[in-house]
């Protein structure tokens, strides 16, 4: 069975990471998973639109595509992509996604693939457990529960506090919209 058009890029953009992070010792599936969320929620938050077009779904250990494993396993059916069982001194079993031939990135703009790079960059170095906790940082996945979706919307909600700059520049909007209202 084909992959289904509008998950074409999803799957792409899982043999495209799988590839990237070929030398990465810490690269499985939790770390695919957190690269494809960062990804699209960071490209929502920046253009309006994700990059898959995929719904995100909360897991214990974070956010993951909802169709992450069918579209994974056709792939593989399709002799695409392996995965590689690394057995860890922890004692756990990282699945290592493995790319057989070379990603498609016909459908993807420059600016896809850049952010995509840049989310790489930015986890290099860290660990599955490392990139989970960061991942659990972000409103959308504290604010619904295991197994609901996470709208794309989260990326502009924030916990933080407001610093004082925040509060300082309410305090100039409502000055300005009072005297527009007057």
């Amino acid at each position: 069975m084909p992959i289904e058009e509008n998950e074409k890029k999803l799957a792409e953009l899982i043999l495209y990471i799988s590839q990237k992070c070929a030398h990465d010792p810490d690269f499985g599936a939790t770390k695919l998973n957190k690269i494809l969320y960062f990804s699209d929620f960071f490209a929502f938050g920046n253009w309006g639109e994700s990059i898959t077009g995929a719904e995100y779904q909360n897991l214990r250990r974070g956010p993951a595509p909802r169709r992450l494993l069918p579209v994974r396993d056709q792939l593989k059916s399709d002799g695409a992509l392996v995965i590689q069982p690394v057995y860890l001194l922890s004692g756990f079993v990282q699945h290592r996604t493995v790319n057989l031939r070379e990603p498609d990135l016909k459908d993807f703009k420059a600016r896809e693939i850049a952010l995509v790079d840049h989310v790489i960059d930015q986890l290099s170095g860290l660990s599955a457990i490392q990139t989970s906790e960061l991942s659990h940082q972000y409103v959308g996945w504290k604010a619904t529960r295991e197994y609901e979706t996470i709208p794309y919307e989260t990326i502009f909600f924030s916990d933080a506090p407001p610093t004082e700059s925040d509060i300082r520049r309410a305090k100039e909007i409502m000055a300005e919209e009072e005297l527009e209202v007057a």
